[in-house]
């Protein structure tokens, strides 16, 4: 995994996260899948991976996730307990990104705010994953017990109320999550609608907000530099993360499981791994899964974490993970079942193989310390669990991961 250095600079005209509102213009590289035209609520400078169908057959709904219960150990929605994630000729299908990956190469939604590397990683699984592990890194009790919600303001909020514009980390590739729609070039998808409510609820309007795409590696960064006020970025709460940054709420339960092409002898997240070359994303928990137990699988890229890394097989962004799988450099991907189901709805040559194998709850991010941004997005959520998560959930995530009877009951904290 390259270290994305600390020095690199920021695009020219993005503001930092305490910037003026008028700094809330953005300039948008159109590519393959994107739009060349500007857009007022995203602060990028955006390379959209080719990987992003820009058919009508990308809303198709075509869904190839895992329909299930709900995982063991947590409640559902409305009770709330308080408590101290190959060939060229499988490209088929794809009417020409075979010429199109050629032309783009492997690219990653590069953040506009080029970042120093993140180095929160953690344990990890989808609402519903039924028969998950507990992710072993998550040591501590309870990482996903948060602050109690309040409707109150404080500094953070203050300057937020002073700026006019919350500044959210999001995603800009990962399908029914957090992608730009090619027809419109503006950001879609469940973490969207979630970072907009609560613009809306600070500042009284959903579009009061600017969205600036960061990679998985630099979610933690883009918060302790203050870049972003919020990452909402299918950002998994866990043991070591929670010593990085403040976690709301869970809001999505998740599990790693593998993603591979539907002829592949690959059957899950076991020993039919061996000798096998499988993608992750860098920083996130499927790295670190694969760390911890890779059943003889290539996952570490040589000369990794120095500048000769090529990011083979640990990219920045993990839909290049799908190109890679397509263009036959590697057998298999590593990842939260949550984005491997929308992959699986763009590829109908792939599919999720064996069960998810572990455990895993998405949480919105903010610096540490301050507390009454997390109070406040957790007041959010409260509202939010009500109606409206359903209603993001309906419209983006139901095709492709059926069978989701709500969102997960909050945890707080006894103090």
């Amino acid at each position: 995994m390259r270290n994305l250095g600390e020095g690199a600079a920021r695009t020219p005209g993005a503001p930092a996260a305490g910037g003026p509102a008028a700094d809330a213009t953005a300039t948008a590289t159109a590519t393959a899948g994107t739009s060349g035209a500007r857009h007022a609520d995203t602060d990028t400078t955006a390379t959209a991976s080719c990987a992003l169908r820009t058919t009508a057959a990308a809303d198709d709904g075509a869904g190839h996730g895992p329909a299930g219960a709900r995982g063991p150990g947590r409640r559902a929605h409305g009770g709330v307990r308080t408590v101290g994630r190959r060939a060229a000729g499988r490209l088929r299908g794809w009417g020409g990104v075979a010429a199109m990956a050629a032309a783009c190469g492997l690219t990653a939604a590069l953040t506009l705010v080029p970042l120093s590397r993140g180095t929160g990683l953690g344990s990890s699984a989808v609402s519903g994953a039924s028969g998950a592990l507990t992710a072993r890194a998550d040591t501590c009790k309870d990482p996903e017990a948060s602050l109690r919600p309040s409707p109150a303001g404080g500094p953070s909020i203050d300057a937020i109320k002073a700026r006019g514009k919350l500044v959210v980390g999001v995603d800009q590739n990962s399908y029914r999550w957090g992608y730009r729609n090619p027809a419109t070039g503006t950001l879609e998808g469940f973490d969207i609608d979630l970072a907009r409510a609560i613009a809306a609820d600070i500042l009284g309007s959903r579009d009061a907000v600017i969205f600036r795409a960061i990679p998985t590696n630099q979610r933690i960064a883009a918060l302790e530099s203050e870049k972003v006020d919020l990452v909402v970025r299918t950002m998994t709460i866990n043991c070591k993360r929670i010593r990085q940054v403040a976690f709301s709420t869970a809001y999505f339960q998740a599990g790693q499981q593998v993603l591979a092409p539907k002829d592949s002898p690959v059957t899950g997240y076991n020993a039919t791994l061996s000798g096998k070359r499988v993608c992750s994303a860098e920083g996130s928990t499927a790295y670190e899964a694969l760390a911890r137990k890779s059943y003889g699988a290539t996952f570490r890229d040589e000369n990794d974490g120095t500048a000769d890394d090529k990011d083979r097989y640990t990219v920045p962004n993990q839909l290049d993970c799908l190109v890679r799988l397509q263009m036959g450099e590697v057998d298999a991907i590593v990842t939260d079942n949550a984005l491997a189901a929308g992959q699986a709805a763009q590829d109908p040559a792939v599919e999720l193989k064996g069960r998810p194998f572990t455990t895993e709850y998405y949480g919105v991010a903010a610096k540490l310390g301050k507390d009454d941004l997390v109070r406040r997005v957790n007041q959010v959520l409260v509202e939010y669990r009500k109606g409206a998560w359903t209603q993001a959930y309906e419209k983006w995530l139901s095709a492709d991961l059926p069978g989701i009877a709500g969102p997960p009951a909050p945890e707080y904290r006894a103090s």
